[in-house]
């Protein structure tokens, strides 16, 4: 049986991992919240724990805050932690940051989930409109060992697939290549790129195309391109879309764009999302 202080259990994704984990034959869940979130257990009948009791028996340690919260309370969390216990973050920004504490005798794993994909085989309605990944649809995992004997990443692997369940794929990473994940691709890149897809078709709303006719386009356009794009058909973009692409790169992006790749600016980025920046 695997004891597990689940931190900031009655936040969004404290309830997420709460509801995965707490029937759970194989784990005995000790949730931890601030006053405030102990009343939101309550109210859900959960018996919260007192932080030094939960963090001090437990075998893992879920941190489920906020990532620019992680690393201070971390610092109140690890010197309590038994030898051998294993901390989890979801999220790469404050362990790449390095704003998790020193010690050698505990494990530091890290997991982030993938959301549901775009293409998927999801039949049941609730499962399709599950766009975060809330237990109704399938989605992948990346997870990294970044500290403790390899015959932990086992054990990180497990509780972070029951924790994102049901489970599509899961993949092991270094940190630094979750950096590269998020923020770099799934962020600085994907994000702003569909936000742009939004500022455009704004746009052409404002320039009088009916918005209905403007979305009903985007969207049906963003679904045919990302399948060209991503080899889900055997299909390719016309000769006029080609060169319209190509020129326009040369106006939306700057020529180095793919720098936010490299470690320097990595870091810099990661940093500025802890605090540190």
């Amino acid at each position: 049986m695997t004891k597990i202080a689940l931190i900031g259990a009655a936040g969004s994704m404290g309830t997420r991992a709460c509801n995965s984990l707490k029937d759970d034959p194989d784990c005995t869940l000790l949730p931890v919240e601030s006053a405030q979130g102990q009343e939101a257990l309550k109210e859900r009948g959960i018996d919260p724990v007192p932080q030094d009791d939960a963090v001090s028996q437990a075998d893992v340690v879920l941190m489920t805050v906020p990532y620019i919260l992680v690393g201070t309370i971390a610092e109140g969390i690890v010197p309590k932690m038994a030898t051998g216990a294993m901390l989890i973050c979801l999220d790469p920004a404050a362990p790449y940051a390095g704003e998790l504490p020193d010690r050698d005798d505990v494990t530091y794993f890290v997991t982030h989930p993938a959301h549901p994909p775009v293409f998927n085989d999801e039949v049941d309605q609730e499962a399709r409109r599950d766009f975060f990944g809330s237990g109704q649809a399938k989605q992948a995992i990346v997870n990294a060992l970044v500290q403790g004997p390899e015959e932990d990443y086992a054990k990180g692997e497990a509780i972070a697939a029951k924790t994102f369940r049901p489970i599509l794929r899961s993949h092991r990473v270094t940190l630094e290549q979750m950096a590269m994940l998020e923020p770099a691709m799934s962020e600085t890149v994907a994000a702003t790129c569909i936000t742009v897809l939004r500022e455009a078709m704004d746009e052409a709303i404002s320039k009088g195309v009916p918005a209905q006719a403007a979305k009903d386009f985007m969207m049906g356009h963003i679904n045919i391109e990302l399948a060209i794009v991503f080899d889900e058909i055997d299909w390719e973009f016309s000769g006029g879309a080609k060169k319209a692409i190509e020129e326009a790169k040369d106006v939306l992006f700057k020529p180095d764009w793919r720098k936010v790749f490299e470690r320097e600016h990595l870091k810099e980025s990661v940093n500025k999302i802890v605090g540190k920046g």
